[in-house]
């Protein structure tokens, strides 16, 4: 039997307080408060919906197979009055093209994996109501077979099923609408018992023995299980609606979008009841779906127009971040620079108001004044590896600056000056391998260094000053935020050594925001709105999420790390503050087992 002490390697230690860094897993005993004490990974109590990479081709009436990382998006109509039989297949990231079903349709149904998929149904020439089909094709990982039709050819149906060999399909409009049931045994449709509620455009989860059916047309609430052999009416959803998605089992699923005008309303099923969670961050109908409660995928559909927006979702019981509050700086200032790490970062210049060239070293609990920067300066940029490794370039000391500093974790040493004065501007890298962009008066240009100079390339694609960014070197980074004469901009672009390419928005328009993290995984920090903001946001490579606010709401502050452990200090709250704060990709909570 395994023990406390050989898991976590000591025994329950005695403290007079909880201790100030325990590790997670870590019990211990509270002599003064006599309670015995554990930490644990704190958790989201509700999930959210974040966007992904688009379909190839945007569609409504598709259907899906899969999961969130391994899902297939089939058939559909692209709002051209005509049907297609495309079918993409995707990675968690992106989608790919890959052979289409043998016969176009929309509004078939959809059950299985990405690798054994059935379809089933739908319309195969114009839009309703002519065409009802019952054609039904296999999907083995690389085509689709056509095989036995079902008995009642229909459309706007639904599915559940597990694979390509056992499925049922129920409702749908042949017309009219009907509660027909078939059920799939690899090889043929045999007909079962009928839902209890005839409709069309329904959405389904689960297998064929442990089915789930609900809303449908007219916008309806309806909900019913399927054990195998009957369907029995259940407690209804909260909203009626048809032309929705659902994702998940029997006991345990998702239901989001739906309707013309589109809705954005998700649901959640524990097996009794459904229950409002967090909406889609675009309304849609006639869209696809499919995953599991913890992990969702939904794509396409219809926004007034066809869409291939992607989302996924992620259920509530996912870690969490958080900040906490670190070693305030000596000195308090805004529209300073930073460098570094969370255990090792650097701050230097800014305003206090007046100009300051003042540097301090953070090394994971306080600050320590170190030799200032040869030229004090405010609205620089900055980058660097370390608190002994950055670069200080550009900025204001009363008229705009061209100059660069390179910091050795001693002094600061001028170097070559940027081609173009300015303040205001963004940067990113290291003191090697850095790049410059935007500033002010609203600036597009963007230089490379090299260590040694640098060189103009290719401009942003919107020029603005105020702006953030991130990066590991001058051929990997992100810009963000800003303002471009005005208003604050929401704005991202990404830097892949040559050309700036615009990419998913943030959720808040903002600039001079504090940022840590690279070109695929970034956090923006605080910013002006106006007001001063404490809102976060979270990128992945893909898109921007609104994660947990700083203590403090604040702009022109800076930041260091990354988006499991970053930094943020200074800034204008207003007034100049020396707060800083630790970010933590998974906090923590400490929970009481025993009271004496």
């Amino acid at each position: 039997m395994a023990t406390y002490l050989g898991t976590h390697g000591s025994k329950i230690q005695n403290y007079t307080t909880d201790p100030d860094n325990p590790n997670t897993g870590e019990v211990w005993y509270n002599d003064t408060a006599n309670t015995l004490k554990f930490q644990y990974p704190a958790v989201t109590s509700a999930g959210s919906w974040r966007t992904a990479n688009s379909l190839n081709t945007a569609r409504e009436a598709l259907k899906e197979a899969g999961t969130q990382t391994a899902a297939l998006g089939f058939g559909g109509n692209p709002g051209d009055g005509t049907v297609t039989g495309a079918t993409e297949s995707y990675d968690g990231t992106s989608w790919t093209e890959v052979n289409d079903l043998n016969t176009a349709r929309a509004h078939s149904s959809g059950v299985g994996t990405q690798t054994a998929a059935l379809s089933a149904g739908g319309y195969n020439n114009t839009l309703p109501p002519g065409g009802p089909s019952g054609l039904t094709e296999s999907w083995n990982g690389t085509n689709w077979t056509e095989v036995n039709d079902l008995n009642t050819s229909r459309y706007a149906l639904a599915g559940a099923g597990a694979d390509n060999t056992a499925s049922i399909v129920f409702g749908g409009s042949t017309p009219p609408t009907t509660a027909n049931t078939e059920l799939w045994n690899g090889t043929s449709w045999t007909e079962v018992n009928n839902l209890n509620t005839a409709r069309f455009y329904v959405a389904g989860t689960g297998t064929q023995t442990s089915g789930l059916a609900f809303g449908g047309a007219p916008p309806n609430v309806d909900t019913e299980t399927w054990n195998g052999t009957n369907w029995t009416e259940v407690n209804n959803l909260n909203t009626g609606r048809n032309q929705l998605a659902g994702a998940g089992t029997q006991t345990n699923t998702l239901a989001f979008g739906g309707n013309y005008p589109a809705k954005a309303n998700t649901e959640l099923w524990d097996g009794t009841t459904w229950t409002e969670t967090t909406d889609l961050n675009t309304a849609r109908g006639v869209l696809a779906g499919g995953g599991t409660t913890s992990n969702a995928i939904a794509f396409g559909g219809n926004t007034g127009s066809p869409t291939g927006a992607t989302e996924e979702w992620t259920g509530a019981g996912a870690p969490v971040g958080a900040w906490s509050t670190g070693g305030a700086l000596n000195t308090a200032r805004g529209y300073l620079a930073g460098a570094g790490t969370q255990t090792s970062a650097l701050a230097f210049g800014g305003g206090t108001p007046t100009v300051t060239g003042v540097t301090e070293s953070y090394d994971g609990t306080s600050w320590t004044e170190v030799n200032d920067l040869n030229t004090a300066r405010s609205l620089l940029a900055g980058c660097g590896a370390s608190n002994t490794s950055a670069l200080a370039f550009g900025g204001t000391t009363g008229s705009n600056s061209a100059l660069t500093e390179n910091w050795n974790g001693s002094s600061w040493t001028e170097v070559a000056d940027l081609n173009t004065a300015r303040y205001f501007l963004g940067g990113a890298g290291i003191n090697t391998s850095a790049l410059a962009f935007g500033g002010a008066p609203p600036n597009a240009q963007t230089e490379s260094w090299n260590g040694s100079s640098w060189t103009e390339v290719n401009d942003l694609n919107l020029g603005r000053f105020g702006i953030s960014g991130v990066g590991a070197s001058n051929t990997s980074a992100l810009a963000f935020a800003g303002e471009a004469t005005p208003p604050n901009t929401v704005n991202t672009e990404l830097w892949n050594g040559s050309n700036w390419t615009e990419v998913n928005n943030l959720n808040t328009a903002r600039q001079v925001a504090g940022a840590a993290g690279i070109q695929t995984s970034a956090l923006a920090i605080g910013g002006e709105g106006p007001p001063s903001l404490a809102n976060t946001e979270d990128w992945n490579g893909v898109s921007w999420v609104e994660v947990a606010d700083l203590n403090t709401a604040r702009y022109g502050l800076s930041g260091a790390g990354d988006t499991s452990a970053a930094l943020a200090f200074g800034g204008v709250a207003p007034p100049f503050t020396t707060a800083t704060e630790e970010w933590s990709g998974s906090s923590t909570v400490v929970k009481t087992i025993s009271t004496d």
